[in-house]
């Protein structure tokens, strides 16, 4: 099973925001996927969480180009803080 890290669109029209997801190569953008590892925002929010994104990285995943450019862009991006219980 190829794995993919890639964007997930949602949001409103002309008002996008994309979580950073990874899913099986054959399932389609907004469709099914493993995990939620991160989200992107245009306007200027992005948040990843390194260690998923290593963790899936290591397992043989490979990260979309455009994923890969803002990766570049943003090297040092926020890890989403921790759920307190």
């Amino acid at each position: 099973m190829a794995v993919h890290i890639r964007l997930s669109r949602h949001g409103t029209k002309k008002a996008p925001f994309y979580r950073i997801v990874v899913a099986d190569h054959r399932s389609p953008r907004d469709g099914r996927f493993i995990e939620n590892i991160g989200v992107f925002d245009p306007a200027g929010k992005f948040q990843i969480d390194r260690a998923r994104l290593e963790h899936w990285t290591g397992k043989g995943a490979t990260p979309s180009h455009t994923l890969g450019r803002l990766l570049k862009k943003n090297p040092a991006a926020p890890t989403p803080a921790a759920p307190t219980a």
